[in-house]
């Protein structure tokens, strides 16, 4: 586009809305595509526009709108729908419950290309229907489709962003402690696991209280596999005093320990493991006394098939430090980002 006098934009046309306020009016006098005739000129220089932007011939230029409809093949996502253009603006909504995955390499080299900006919910982020994903648009009127071609090519089969949905899984809950399993406490785990599964699609199987034996914890978590169980939460028997078993009875069942002990607080003492394709938690006490830990941060990834590396939890002590507000916002916060 090129900015020219009024007065020598006869036949040319217009490369964006011109904006009339007259007598309570605010509105586009003139809308972009509009061929300028003669007529028009005393109007635009009542209206105070000395210089209009018109399209040049032959530019290889794209305006914001045609852009951000170019754009929006970028990240064409199952569960999702895109916002008509608005201020050549596109908006990404989910239309389901899953969780967000950004390839944030590919995204920050579509952002290097220069005039594109997409910016995003972070990386592992889960989302409710109806929530803003992303939104894309270039920052001038105009670009050149050069660069719009270049961030189609750098995204073709590849996905800059994915929404996964969340499987339904079968759960089997197991809480440790002779002084629960012996009624001498009473146990207030069981309320907390099911409020949390409760969230995902899928079923408790049960919950079974074990004393602190780990032959009685290795048959009833075996009980719970031979019934089908797709997921196993230990809790109870999860700290360092030499008879807190919970850890060993896990590794005695044969599941591989990604990590005892993550950076997280609240949470640092949980266990991630996993018994062939069966995820399996240990859960500590801090579940049962704070509103959000690690637990919650464990079970959106867990729920949408994704498999923990160690060095995927060993990033979360960047943002792994909770803030103890006094209302929880999770997972609008900090907390839990990596």
């Amino acid at each position: 586009m090129k900015k020219i006098r009024v007065e020598e934009a006869v036949g040319k046309t217009l490369c964006h809305d011109l904006t009339e306020m007259k007598d309570g009016f605010k509105g586009a006098a003139y809308k972009r595509g509009h061929v300028i005739r003669p007529e028009d000129i005393p109007h635009m220089l009542d209206m105070g526009k000395r210089y209009v932007f018109v399209w040049e011939e032959n530019a290889g230029e794209i305006h914001e709108e045609e852009a951000a409809l170019r754009l929006e093949g970028l990240a064409k996502v199952p569960g999702t729908r895109f916002t008509a253009p608005s201020e050549g603006k596109v908006v990404l909504l989910a239309e389901k419950a899953g969780m967000l995955r950004v390839d944030t390499a590919l995204l920050e080299a579509v952002n290097s290309l220069g005039d594109i900006t997409i910016a995003t919910l972070p990386d592992h982020y889960p989302v409710l229907p109806g929530m803003r994903l992303a939104s894309m648009r270039i920052v001038p009127l105009v670009t050149k489709e050069a660069q719009i071609r270049d961030a189609e090519e750098m995204c073709r089969g590849k996905k800059l962003l994915d929404l996964l949905s969340y499987r339904p899984l079968k759960a089997g809950v197991l809480i440790t402690g002779s002084e629960i399993y012996h009624g001498r406490v009473r146990d207030r785990f069981e309320p907390v696991v099911r409020a949390k599964l409760g969230k995902y699609p899928g079923e408790i199987m049960g919950v079974k209280i074990c004393d602190d034996d780990e032959e009685m914890l290795l048959k009833a978590a075996r009980e719970f596999l031979a019934a089908g169980a797709d997921l196993l939460v230990f809790s109870g028997g999860m700290s360092v005093d030499p008879d807190d078993l919970t850890p060993a009875a896990i590794r005695a069942l044969g599941c591989e320990v990604v990590s005892y002990g993550v950076p997280s607080q609240p949470g640092n003492m949980s266990l991630v493991a996993y018994l062939g394709n069966i995820p399996v938690l240990g859960v500590p006490g801090a579940a049962v006394s704070m509103p959000t830990t690690l637990f919650d941060v464990l079970l959106p990834q867990i729920y949408a098939g994704v498999r923990f590396t160690r060095q995927e939890l060993r990033s979360l002590g960047d943002g792994g430090l909770c803030q103890l507000c006094g209302e929880c916002h999770f997972p609008n916060c900090t907390f839990g980002r990596y």
